[in-house]
């Protein structure tokens, strides 16, 4: 016997939620169901599939195994059936988007607002993950779409929406601030610089400037959010690196600090639009990143930060 569609759900469920109770709850189901579904597929396949214990249900590794398949059924099912609904053109339904923490609380009110009024019936679930975490939701069918960068996600389909420089950010006492207009690399020889955690994209970027200016990623902070890294650099702990969009949006209401763009080709980042190349929704997700490009660049299009 074959594990059914309902049955691969159960057990993916609970290896999201890590509890029985959780994932019958998400399911709307009883938990004796849900469990007597699962001990089923376990019992025909001859294998363990989940440890349970007081601390909640683990996977074993033919567990895992079995979650990654039955996540690339599910979602195969699932664009079948959006494939078979789908109308060209017209944004309807609901889809998952991911998006990057530095990018989506800046573009996605403007976005949205655009959206439902020219697509009423379209619904959009938003996560905010970082690089990593947006590669592996896309790939998994727990993300329909991701806002993210490009190079990070190889073998996917996207579409461009806007390019990010990167700038500085000081308090206005430091001698960075002394000046205005774009910051030379040579400038920040010496200097620590102010980096968001492992798993973004942008951390990658930083210490790649850092290396070309002779200078060092703070190995006693990294940032959880970009507020927190501007936070930072107004207490002088170091120099912020911030991209354009944040600089845009927030960083330049702090009258307390200077943004000055960074002068270099690294210092630039191209966020995308990302779908896996199979998805039957390909074109929808073009349509979207259209609105989401012009938005973007209406944003990026007001006055620049103000510099010292």
């Amino acid at each position: 016997m074959r594990p059914t569609l309902r049955q691969m759900q159960y057990v993916v469920a609970v290896a999201e939620t890590g509890r029985f109770g959780e994932a019958a709850r998400q399911l709307n189901v009883s938990q004796p169901s849900l469990s007597a579904q699962l001990a089923e597929v376990e019992a025909h396949l001859g294998i363990t599939l989940v440890e349970r214990g007081r601390g909640g249900a683990m996977l074993t590794p033919k567990g895992e195994d079995f979650v990654r398949r039955a996540r690339a059924v599910l979602r195969q099912v699932e664009d079948l059936k959006v494939a078979m609904h789908q109308e060209p053109g017209r944004l309807a339904g609901r889809i998952r988007l991911g998006v990057l923490p530095s990018i989506g609380p800046y573009l996605l009110p403007s976005a949205v607002k655009h959206l439902h009024a020219m697509h009423p019936d379209l619904k959009l679930g938003v996560r905010d993950e970082n690089t990593l975490e947006l590669d592996a939701g896309l790939k998994d069918g727990r993300l329909d779409t991701i806002i993210s960068t490009s190079q990070d996600h190889q073998g996917s389909a996207s579409a461009s929406l806007f390019h990010e420089d990167m700038w500085i950010c000081t308090a206005n006492d430091d001698v960075l601030g002394q000046e205005d207009g774009p910051v030379a690399l040579s400038a920040l020889a010496g200097r620590t610089l102010l980096s968001l955690a492992y798993g973004h994209r942008q951390s990658i970027i930083v210490r790649q400037l850092a290396d070309l200016a002779e200078a060092s990623v703070s190995a006693e902070y990294e940032g959880t959010s970009l507020d927190a890294l501007r936070q930072m650099a107004a207490m002088g702990t170091g120099v912020a690196v911030l991209p354009s969009l944040y600089a845009v949006c927030e960083a330049s209401r702090d009258q307390n600090l200077v943004l000055r763009r960074i002068d270099h080709p690294v210092a630039r980042r191209e966020i995308s639009m990302i779908w896996r190349d199979t998805s039957p929704l390909a074109s929808n997700f073009e349509s979207l990143a259209a609105v989401m490009a012009d938005v973007a660049g209406g944003l990026l299009g007001a006055p620049t930060p103000t510099l010292a």
